[in-house]
């Protein structure tokens, strides 16, 4: 887009150069290969007699720098600044931390485990591979490294020989080779998290010590309120974790979520509370958009502690 608009610029001042030569009568220098030695160089003996003339060369030098500038910063300063950027990704953890937790990728579900561990003074480290992940958890002040989990020295960088727990967050293919590095430290317990209930026993063999399915729970969760119409859709909770809940909240006519996105929820701090999951015209989904939008037949699936779910609660109605 920049090369373009310079282009257009450069071809723009050659007309006006050219326009502005023959209203001076100076009808020598009147053609395109002078007009575009002039733009380019700005300097000769090429000069404008006339006011217009004269105001024309200060517009053309200044936009000159302007246009260098921006030269610059798109493609020498902005590349400079990311390799800088990367090279400072951080890559190892600090060397006094012990019976920390690792978690391998982040998603919905680690921010709400996050929370807990913030709450209850835990230390944690999340490893990836994501940059533009790891950039904006830097930012967020969420303590994190870069690198791939399934590689034993990043593993290692993440303090695993001191760690007390291993929580394999990625794939199913990709947890049951993370499983596989982090079983190389005998003493490590490791929870790996499945997408496929199918793959449970994979990731065992793996060696892995426990395997839970979200959405196995979830499931779970729904198959309960369907078939229990005696129980609450509101009221009623499942915990998956320890102190970590999900219920169902339906959307009432008068909620101030009506009309919001899910992106505007999280980011104006309307609860602590993650939405995992939305009914939406009889359609459940468990991987929902930032910009989907609160409706008035919208079933929200939230996960959090029993406070952080009340104070949701309160919003939808």
């Amino acid at each position: 887009m920049y090369r373009i608009v310079a282009v257009l610029v450069l071809i723009t001042y050659i007309f006006i150069f050219e326009y502005l030569m023959i209203l001076e009568n100076q009808l020598e220098n009147a053609d395109p290969i002078t007009a575009l030695y002039w733009a380019t160089s700005t300097y000769g003996n090429v000069a404008f007699n006339s006011p217009a003339g004269r105001l024309f060369s200060v517009i053309v030098q200044l936009s000159g720098i302007v246009l260098i500038s921006g030269f610059l910063v798109t493609y020498v300063v902005t590349p400079w600044v990311d390799r800088i950027i990367k090279f400072r990704l951080p890559r190892k953890v600090s060397v006094g931390i012990k019976d920390h937790i690792i978690i391998c990728g982040y998603n919905q579900l680690v921010e709400t485990l996050i929370d807990e561990f913030n709450e209850e003074d835990i230390l944690f480290v999340i490893v990836d591979e994501d940059e533009e992940l790891i950039r904006e958890l830097v930012y967020k002040n969420i303590p994190c490294i870069f690198g791939s989990p399934s590689d034993k020295q990043t593993l290692m960088n993440a303090g695993i020989e001191k760690a007390r727990l291993l929580i394999a967050n990625k794939s199913d293919e990709r947890n049951a080779n993370i499983v596989l590095t982090a079983r190389e430290f005998p003493h490590m317990n490791i929870i790996a998290i499945v997408e496929d209930q199918s793959n449970t026993r994979y990731l065992k063999y793996a060696g892995a010590d426990t395997v839970v399915s979200p959405k196995s729970m979830f499931g779970q969760f729904i198959g309960k309120k369907a078939m229990d119409r005696l129980v609450s859709r509101v009221t009623g909770a499942t915990e998956i974790f320890d102190g970590v809940h999900i219920v169902e909240f339906p959307i009432y006519l008068k909620s101030p979520l009506i009309g919001k996105s899910l992106k505007e929820i999280s980011n104006q701090h309307f609860t602590s509370a993650k939405i995992v999951g939305t009914w939406n015209s009889g359609t459940l989904s468990f991987d929902p958009k930032e910009e989907d939008l609160v409706r008035e037949n919208t079933v929200l699936l939230a996960v959090g502690t029993r406070e952080e779910l009340s104070k949701l609660k309160r919003l939808t109605h």
